[in-house]
């Protein structure tokens, strides 16, 4: 039996920043992964140019049960601490927008940098390798067999820290390990759904939405009291593009979404406005100078539906309660999806291992001792834009520091 002071499973984000904070402390590290490469999610991150962090970073941009839980690994490891081992490897990034951080070049060296650190840090890698069979509970720690080559390896640790994440992005190889060995031990998982995530509709929605498809713009997206103010995208099942996604992690089955069409803009002071200015003009024309202008066909076709053809048609002839209907479509239209795309396009996953079984310094279960679970696989979940990646690094090296 080869004995380690720590095993991790998942050589993804968190994984990797454990093994090497835990390495670089002196502990022998065994970090284990069933893909062929490590990394692979931040390989494919950002379109390929990972956006690894956020400046903005801060406690309000997560959402869990227990929204103080993340507070204390944020703080240990802040997005500038990432910044700083970017550049000290010479790694050329840019801020996009509202604070996100890619490289210039490839996703692929920043998986490059942490492979390093991880070999300065003497972790040893093992990836195509998977367990099999049970991990059991040792008086001094765990034991567990893996399978690597085609070959059964029987290991022991002292700490064991599961970094697997959720099941988003199933292609490539996600699954809810990290959640049924957490159940094994005793532990609760609040239940995971999909995040990050484009919205479908039904088909009588779709069937009048899908001539949409491909048309974007500047929105606010709201749910309940929360809002976002980014891009959106009409799609062929639906809505996606940033302010969507970001709006997923709120929105739950039955609820209707708000989309102001004219974020900042009243809508109604424009239509008067414009009522008095070119009263000649069909209301189509004047919202084709607001918005692309199949939208903006469509909402009048959409008002006329409810009434008659061409009531609305020249703006001159429209009375301020009907200016008010189209004001309402603009700042307020009213969106009930029918569900999300799931896991299969989810960015990341909502839910995870409740943070009440979890010590918020160290990332050890309060029932198992040397039991860690860290990244994705917890109950906190980042906005878009490089948050969840700043949620793995800091809970990972959080835990490193006491493996």
């Amino acid at each position: 039996m080869q004995s380690y002071d720590v095993i991790i499973i998942g050589a993804g984000a968190a994984g990797l920043m454990a093994a090497i904070a835990a390495g670089k402390r002196g502990r022998s590290v065994l970090l284990i992964d069933h893909a062929r490469a490590a990394g692979e999610k931040i390989r494919i991150s950002g379109g390929g140019r990972c956006n690894f962090t956020n400046l903005r970073a801060a406690p309000a941009n997560f959402l869990s049960r227990n929204p103080h839980f993340c507070v204390s690994a944020l703080k240990r490891f802040t997005q500038r601490d990432f910044i700083a081992l970017v550049e000290r490897y010479g790694i050329a990034y840019h801020e996009k927008t509202l604070g996100q951080l890619f490289c210039d070049g490839s996703s692929k060296q920043i998986v490059s940098m942490l492979l390093e650190e991880c070999r300065n840090a003497s972790v040893t890698l093992w990836t195509a390798t998977r367990v099999v069979g049970k991990i059991r509970k040792q008086a001094d720690g765990f034991s567990l067999t893996v399978e690597r080559d085609g070959e059964p390896h029987h290991l022991s640790c002292t700490s064991l820290v599961i970094a697997s994440g959720g099941p988003s992005i199933p292609k490539m190889g996600a699954t809810g390990f990290g959640y049924d060995l957490a159940r094994q031990f005793g532990l609760k998982v609040v239940e995971p759904r999909p995040a990050l995530v484009p919205l479908t509709f039904d088909d009588a929605t779709l069937a009048k939405l899908k001539h949409l498809a491909g048309v974007s713009l500047d929105v606010v997206v709201s749910c309940g009291k929360t809002g976002f103010a980014e891009a959106l995208l009409f799609t062929h099942r639906g809505l996606s593009g940033p302010a969507i996604l970001q709006i997923s992690s709120y929105w739950r089955e039955g609820q209707e979404i708000g989309i102001d069409l004219l974020p900042g803009s009243d809508a109604f002071a424009l239509l008067k406005q414009a009522r008095s200015e070119r009263p000649k003009q069909e209301l189509k024309s004047i919202l084709s100078d607001l918005l692309p202008k199949r939208l903006a066909q469509h909402i009048v076709g959409d008002l006329e539906a409810s009434e008659k053809p061409g009531s609305f048609s020249r703006i001159a002839d429209l009375s301020d309660r009907k200016l008010r209907r189209v004001a309402d479509a603009l700042n307020n239209w009213r969106v009930l999806p029918k569900g999300t795309e799931g896991f299969r396009t989810a960015e990341v996953t909502i839910g995870g291992v409740d943070t009440d079984e979890l010590s918020s310094k160290t990332f050890e279960a309060k029932r198992v001792p040397g039991l860690y679970f860290i990244g994705e696989v917890v109950d906190v979940t980042g906005h878009l834009g490089g948050y969840n990646f700043q949620w793995a690094w800091a809970s990972g090296f959080a835990a490193g520091q006491y493996l």
